[in-house]
C-alpha cells in the first residue's frame, strides 16, 4: 500500500533530507515550506508553499488534503539573533501555534496514523543549567519554559483523542547542506574559509575554549524518522540521535581546512555573527569570481552565524557543562546507524561546492 507523508519545514535541514528518504522508498510526499526544498531525488513530489504562522492559509491548504498517513513536523520559528529567543514566551507560543495550524485541519482525516516531532538537547535544559551526563530519555521532564513541552503536550492530547501514534526525536548538532536556515554550520564555515582565502588570511578557529561535543548527520535523522514511521517499537517514544561518537572543534578544523582549500592559522576569537555580515561585499566578489549562485551573505546564513558563535563557544574562557546524550535506547530498539563526523562535514561541504553555493577547493 502506498503511504503519503506530509513534511512540514521541508526546505530545512531535516525536512529536505526526510523528503529524499521517503521518496527513495516510493512514498507519496507533500512538502510544506515557503520555498521549494532542494533535494537529490528526481522523483516527483507535491510542494505547498504555506506559511504555518498564517492560520487561515494553513486551514485552506490542509483541510483539502486527503490520505495523509504520516506527518513529519520539522518546522521551527526562531527569532533574529537565535539564542536569546530560546527563553522568550512569544517564540514558544508561535511554535505551538504553527504545529496546531497544521494538525488541526489534518486531524479529521481518518488516514492519519503517525506524527513525528523534533526536539533537541534543550529538552534537557542545557541552555539554562548543567545537565546530567549522559542525558537519557527516561529521565523526568526538565521543567523549564520551552516550546518543546507545549508542542509535546498538544501532540499527546491529539494522539490520545484520535488514537494516533507518535515519535519524538532529540538530535544533537545536525549537519547537512542547507543554507539560509537557522542552525547549520557547513555554509557558515565555508563562507568564513572563502573570505579568509580571498583576503589572504589564515583559516583560524574563531571560537573559545576547547569543548568536546556530539553531532548527527541529517541523513541519520532522516533514516531514523523513516524507521519510526513503520516501527511499532517506536510508538510513543523519545529518542536521542547522534553520529555515535564525539568530536572537538580544534581536532576537526584541519580536515575542514583541507576540504575548503585553506591553511589553518592560530586560534583567533572572532564572532561569526558580527564578522560575516560585515564581509558581505567580499562574499559578493567571491560569488562573481567563481560563478557561484547569486546568494547574498544574508540569504546564505539565515540565523546560522549566531548558532556558530554558540557552537564554537565564542568568547568562552572556561569549558561549559558537558552536553552528551545517550543513544543506547534507539540502538536497543533496532536503529543502529552511525556516521564518521569528520566525513559528514567533508561530505556536505563537497555538496555545497558541487551545488555552487561555496567556491571550489582549488
Amino acid at each position: 500500500m502506498t503511504h503519503k507523508v506530509l513534511v512540514a519545514g521541508a526546505s530545512g535541514l531535516v525536512g529536505a533530507a526526510v523528503v529524499d528518504r521517503f521518496l527513495d522508498d516510493g512514498w507519496d510526499v507533500v512538502a510544506v515550506s515557503r520555498r521549494k526544498p532542494e533535494v537529490f531525488s528526481n522523483k516527483p513530489f507535491t510542494h505547498l508553499p504555506v506559511d504555518l504562522q498564517d492560520q487561515s492559509a494553513s486551514k485552506a491548504a490542509f483541510t483539502g488534503i486527503a490520505d495523509v498517513s504520516h506527518v513529519v513536523y520539522a518546522a521551527v520559528y526562531e527569532k533574529p539573533g537565535l539564542v536569546a529567543g530560546w527563553t522568550e514566551e512569544d517564540q514558544m507560543q508561535t511554535n505551538l501555534e504553527m504545529l496546531q495550524n497544521l494538525i488541526e485541519p489534518l486531524s479529521g482525516d481518518d488516514a492519519l496514523q503517525h506524527v513525528t516531532l523534533l526536539q533537541g538537547t534543550k529538552a534537557y535544559g542545557i541552555h539554562v543549567h548543567p545537565m546530567r551526563v549522559p542525558a537519557r530519555e527516561r529521565y523526568p521532564r526538565d521543567e523549564h519554559a520551552n516550546f518543546y513541552w507545549l508542542q509535546e503536550d498538544y501532540l499527546k492530547e491529539k494522539t490520545a483523542e484520535r488514537g494516533l501514534r507518535y515519535t519524538i526525536f532529540r538530535p544533537q548538532l545536525i549537519v547537512g547542506p542547507n543554507y539560509g536556515v537557522v542552525m547549520n554550520l557547513p555554509p557558515v564555515i565555508g563562507a568564513y574559509a572563502a573570505i579568509c582565502k580571498e583576503e589572504g588570511r589564515p583559516f583560524s578557529f574563531p571560537g573559545g575554549t576547547p569543548f568536546v561535543w556530539e553531532a548527527v548527520d541529517t541523513r541519520i535523522v532522516a533514516n531514523a524518522i523513516r524507521w519510526a514511521a513503520s516501527e511499532p517499537t517506536a510508538d510513543g517514544q523519545h529518542y536521542n540521535l547522534t553520529n555515535g561518537e564525539v568530536f572537538e572543534w580544534h581536532d576537526l578544523w584541519p580536515a575542514l581546512a583541507e576540504e575548503l582549500g585553506v591553511e589553518v592559522g592560530p586560534d583567533e576569537p572572532l564572532s561569526m555573527a558580527e564578522y560575516l555580515p560585515s564581509k558581505a561585499d567580499v562574499w559578493d566578489r567571491i560569488v562573481g569570481k567563481h560563478g557561484l549562485r547569486r546568494i547574498s551573505m544574508q540569504e546564505l546564513l539565515g540565523e546560522s552565524h549566531h548558532y556558530a558563535d554558540f557552537c564554537f563557544l565564542y568568547g568562552a574562557t572556561e569549558s561549559p557543562p558537558l552536553a552528551f546524550v545517550s543513544t543506547v535506547k534507539i540502538k536497543q530498539h533496532g536503529f543502529c546507524d552511525v556516521m564518521d563526523t569528520e566525513e559528514s562535514f567533508r561530505h556536505w561541504i563537497r555538496v555545497l561546492q558541487e551545488r555552487k553555493v561555496l567556491p571550489p577547493r582549488d
